[in-house]
């Protein structure tokens, strides 16, 4: 179980900008849009990583990351909040 204290967050950053495109490459193939990816959820044995990348042209190339602990996290409430920080951009 993780208990971490810091994220480093450019190693994160750049972990999941990897993610992020591999995954849009995937659905690619599959002829999904990218607007029509919400997240992306990479479950750890301590942690719940929730990517979202941002569906406006003007953040093209940008997403949202939100670290949870598996044991408190709230999936559904996570991604309530993740779709109201990115009304507010």
């Amino acid at each position: 179980m993780s208990r971490r204290k810091t994220l480093d967050l450019a190693r994160a950053a750049h972990g999941c900008t990897d993610v992020v495109r591999a995954h849009l490459s995937a659905l690619s193939q599959f002829g999904h849009q990218p607007e029509q990816i919400e997240d992306i959820l990479v479950t750890l044995v301590g942690e719940l990583h929730l990517i979202r990348p941002l569906s406006r042209r003007t953040h093209d190339g940008l997403f949202l990351l939100l670290v949870l602990d598996r044991e408190r996290a709230h999936l559904d409430l996570a991604r309530k909040e993740l779709r109201g920080i990115e009304a507010l951009l």
